[in-house]
């Protein structure tokens, strides 16, 4: 038996009025970390409301590790400029996935997450037994979290595979 717990599928839709880190606006890109992982999206060029509606898919080796989310202004000449960041915690979605719900109907809200002070929830999302699948439903927008001038408010969707 493997001692992968599985595989996360997060999908970074949008930033909503970034702050303009250069003179005709930021050229931005979202870098996600989970345990020693890093993937990066696509960079958006000039524009302070970027959509990526990019699936990003991550091994989860320890199920109890938050995501981290970073916004970040791609510069030519000078090191990138940071934006914001969050958290965002995957615990209660491994939990779901461990789970025997092959008699549940599809669609069915198995578990809510509300904000805390460890997670970076705007407002509460729902898991939901979708297809054979759990999945964070209405994706999660971060709250201004760590605020870097203004940190983005940031939207994603995750989906264990």
């Amino acid at each position: 038996m493997s001692s992968l717990p599985g595989f996360l599928s997060v999908r970074v839709l949008r930033g909503i009025n970034l702050v303009s880190r250069d003179a005709k606006g930021s050229d931005p890109y979202v870098v996600l970390n989970l345990d020693g992982q890093r993937l990066k999206t696509s960079v958006m060029k000039k524009t302070v409301n970027p959509l990526w509606n990019e699936d990003l898919t991550l091994a989860v080796l320890d199920p109890s590790a938050p995501i981290k989310l970073e916004v970040f202004d791609k510069d030519t000449f000078s090191k990138d400029d940071e934006m914001g960041d969050a958290e965002f915690d995957i615990e209660a979605l491994m939990q779901i996935v461990r789970m025997d719900l092959d008699d549940i109907r599809s669609g069915t809200v198995v578990r809510t997450v509300r904000p805390d002070r460890n997670c970076c929830l705007a407002d509460e999302s729902h898991i939901i037994w979708e297809n054979g699948q759990a999945v964070q439903g209405s994706p999660p927008q971060a709250q201004e979290c760590r605020d870097r001038r203004r940190a983005p408010p940031a939207q994603m969707g995750q989906h264990p595979r």
